[in-house]
């Protein structure tokens, strides 16, 4: 079975890429857009009307959500072992950080990004901006609390929670005011082994 999967450059299809490198699945990467200016393939826009990446596509169905990506795929082959079943003791910490990586963390990088999603006015852009950047502070800094002295997020495996908190901060940019991964001594600890592995190296070099 081969997997496709819409992507585009420094979206969160590069989170499902590093996955499905680590799970050694075959599939194939389909070009398509974060600009929701610019005409995104019919394939895409069927099983996501929003027309976000990414999409993966899979015995003629699909899914979209990175984090419900995620979930599907470790479960779908759960003998790679990249995610805790669901009697394993770390299964509910393994759902609860990826629902947190995209309910709040990303959240708070769309409201520094895309500003007037969250406004009813042109001139609160620069307040949610500003509020966005206080909020990736904060939630960056419940995962670093969060992790602790653990090798990697969900103690001492390797699982695809730590490809996901990857990703994210490859999205950190100071010179937009965000804050440096480097506040956060435990996420650039794990993010540095994270991407030491072949699956990160083939997605981000």
């Amino acid at each position: 079975m081969s997997y496709k999967l819409f992507y585009d450059e420094g979206s969160a299809a590069q989170g499902v890429q590093m996955v499905l490198e680590e799970l050694g699945q075959p599939y194939e990467l389909i070009q398509s857009t974060k600009d929701r200016t610019k005409p995104r393939p019919a394939e895409q826009l069927k099983v996501n009307p929003n027309g976000w990446v990414p999409v993966l596509l899979y015995e003629n169905t699909g899914i979209y959500e990175c984090a419900a990506i995620t979930i599907f795929l470790c479960d779908r082959h759960s003998e790679k072992k990249l995610g805790p079943k669901i009697t394993d003791p770390n299964r509910g910490l393994f759902l609860q950080t990826l629902i947190y990586f995209s309910n709040s963390v990303q959240t708070a990088f769309q409201t520094n990004y895309y500003p007037d999603r969250f406004v009813d006015l042109p001139l609160d852009e620069d307040s949610a901006q500003r509020r966005g950047i206080r909020r990736l502070r904060e939630t960056w800094g419940v995962i670093n609390d969060q992790i602790g002295n653990n090798k990697w997020v969900l103690g001492d495996t390797f699982s695809a929670a730590d490809l996901y908190l990857l990703m994210l901060t490859t999205w950190l940019a100071p010179d937009r005011g965000h804050p440096s991964v480097n506040e956060f001594s435990n996420v650039k600890r794990i993010a540095d082994l994270v991407m030491e592995r072949p699956s990160a190296q083939f997605v981000y070099k």
